[in-house]
């Protein structure tokens, strides 16, 4: 391996390769290190060993490999994982990372573009562009960057024919118009050759720009974040004794020096820098992408996740908010359903509002839609449970970036890209009353809840909330029972029974008993509530102590054979569709506070363990 010694020195060039499958870019990858003479001895012999086990290119070098590294990549001729690769001419210094093109890992080519300067999207000669080559561009458009190389690889396949490339050119440049692209540098390349890679190709005498490397080496490169208003997301609070507390993180915009005066975004709370400390040590100034620790003069509430600032150019703050979103997973996004966003170093829930467009990736239009699935784009509003700073992203990538993590698995759900706060009406605030819930259940002498029945449809749900309620009324409780067909008819209306519908029956439903809860009622809800992601959204409107959940155990068997209003008739002849049990899961309970074995005791028998559970729980008073 050879390099120039000083590569550190030199101005680095963070860049991705993207694109659609087998568009060629590890190969790519592979022989831009092989010309750069980047591959160590070792990594050369062993090249040329897997290259006759796991090649694709016949006796030749499958420069492929070199970046391709998990087994299953090699099995399968693809990339899965992102690979970062460091490599140096006498000019610059580059760190590429290699970003899948299978449609099922776009989130990590989303992970690889987030921190580049620079794209190079890969087309197929023989291909042309394809839906994923489109989604890939909108995506780097969407992270901010602003140079793409439009590298139209396996020229040779098609005989280097200059017309083949200018109609490339032109279908992507007409796609382009409509993204924020600085400027586009088409080059046409064998990347298994070398052709237009390091030196001109002698095989198209027609292409006279540059090559691929020529152009890396003198393409303008700044990070411009430290040009912008000062950002610290508090990473951690560093308390090591009594005599010392530091707020720590990665400065994420504009500089800071000891004596400048900052702010807490959340509270407005300002105060000055007293010390600003880098790698143990004090230093006169700190600017975006230095780690540091700051002392302050004041001693003022900071925790994680709170955003220091600039004072005199202040973050927004709020808890609505308008967002392009990434959608990652195999389940898909459901308007109304809660899930916890990490943005900066703050963690906090968050809904969707409103999902307003999805983005046909061809077209780039925008189309109606109740959901998003796995690797949609979409633009959404969001309210979260607290107000938080951020900045658009379009300003300062790293306080406007979030991920969306499911509440269930902890998985990552999507990937987001602030656009602008919602700014609603100032004058909306909670209105302090004088007659609190303690004051409204004290005189009726009970305690407020909220009893969620859940189960299956013809489980028996309703019968037995009936029954409870009939109990509880002769013992002088007050309540209201919410039904699911009932508010059907009334409040809920509206929606159907498709995920989103269901999501969202359950979000008005969770709000109307909240507000039974306040009046100091006991409210029981008789609905299947299929997920248990709104079963828990609901829970979490309410104190602890104050829902309790009973399950109707049933088995579908017996739910069928009962099947009181004939729905499981006609889901299972496919006259009703999205029917829980037949063709929509229904997520059990795992910590129901009362389960209830339907079908091996009596409706009246169901009840009095219900009230023998609200018994316990100090709910209502024991006989």
């Amino acid at each position: 391996m050879s390099g120039d010694a000083n590569h550190f020195a030199l101005p680095t060039l963070r860049f991705l390769t993207c694109g659609s499958v087998d568009d060629g870019k590890s190969t790519l990858i592979g022989r831009l290190l092989y010309e750069q003479k980047s591959i160590f001895d070792d990594q050369m012999s062993a090249l040329e060993r897997d290259s006759k086990k796991h090649g694709t290119v016949g006796d030749d070098i499958d420069f492929a490999l070199l970046v391709d590294g998990l087994e299953a990549e090699r099995e399968q001729g693809i990339t899965i994982d992102v690979a970062y690769r460091y490599f140096s001419t006498k000019k610059r210094a580059f760190v590429v990372a290699d970003t899948p093109g299978h449609e099922q890992f776009t989130r990590n080519m989303a992970t690889g573009a987030s921190n580049a300067d620079l794209a190079i999207l890969l087309v197929d000669a023989r291909k042309g562009l394809l839906p994923q080559t489109r989604r890939h561009a909108f995506i780097v458009s969407l992270l901010g960057i602003r140079d793409v190389v439009l590298a139209v690889n396996k020229i040779d396949l098609v005989g280097h024919d200059p017309h083949v490339f200018s109609s490339i050119v032109k279908d992507f440049e007409t796609f382009a118009e409509r993204l924020n692209f600085r400027s586009v540098t088409p080059i046409p390349v064998s990347a298994r050759y070398g052709d237009n890679l390091s030196e001109p190709s002698q095989a198209m005498p027609w292409y006279t720009g540059p090559t691929l490397v020529g152009f890396l080496e003198t393409v303008e490169v700044r990070d411009r974040r430290a040009d912008g208003p000062f950002r610290l997301p508090v990473q951690w609070v560093n308390r090591p004794n009594l005599d010392f507390r530091g707020y720590a993180g990665t400065v994420a915009g504009g500089r800071v020096s000891p004596g400048d005066e900052v702010a807490v975004s959340a509270s407005g709370r300002t105060t000055r820098v007293l010390r600003v400390i880098a790698s143990g040590h004090d230093v006169e100034a700190a600017e975006a992408g230095d780690a540091v620790t700051l002392t302050l003069a004041d001693e003022i509430d900071i925790a994680r996740g709170d955003l220091l600032a600039d004072p005199k150019a202040r973050p927004p703050v709020a808890d609505q908010f308008a967002a392009h979103v990434i959608w990652m997973s195999e389940e898909r996004l459901l308007p109304g359903r809660s899930y916890l966003m990490k943005i900066a170093e703050k963690l906090v829930p968050v809904t969707v509002t409103d999902l307003k467009h999805r983005i046909d990736i061809n077209s780039l239009e925008h189309n109606a839609a109740k959901t998003l699935g796995l690797n949609e784009i979409g633009f959404c509003n969001f309210a979260t449970s607290a107000p938080i700073a951020f900045d658009p992203y379009g300003k300062n990538r790293d306080t406007g970036a979030f991920i969306l993590i499911d509440r269930a698995t902890n998985a990552t759900a999507a990937a987001g890209l602030v656009d602008f706060a919602l700014r609603r009406a100032t004058n909306i605030h909670l209105q302090d009353l004088a007659v609190t819930k303690a004051a409204r259940a004290a005189l009726k002498h009970q305690k407020p809840a909220i009893l969620w029945f859940t189960g299956l449809s013809g489980a028996g749900k309703s019968t037995v909330a009936n029954v409870v309620e009939t109990k509880l009324h002769a013992r002088g409780v007050h309540t209201v029972m919410l039904d699911g067909d009932n508010v059907r008819h009334g409040l809920n209306k509206d929606l159907g029974f498709t995920d989103a519908d269901r999501v969202e029956n359950i979000r008005r439903v969770g709000e109307v008993a909240k507000l039974m809860v306040e009046a100091g009622t006991v409210a029981l809800c008789s609905f299947i509530s299929p997920f248990a992601a709104e079963r828990r959204m609901v829970r979490e409107l309410v104190e602890p102590g104050e829902f309790v959940e009973v399950f109707v155990d049933a088995p579908i068997e017996s739910c069928i054979a009962r099947d009181p209003k004939g729905l499981y008739k006609r889901a299972l002849a496919g006259e009703i569709r999205n029917f829980t049990g037949i063709d929509q899961p229904y997520e059990r309970p795992e910590h129901a506070e009362v389960v209830l074995a339907a079908g091996e005791a009596t409706p009246e028998a169901l009840a009095d363990q219900v009230i023998a559970a609200l018994e316990e729980r100090g709910i209502i008073q024991r006989f």
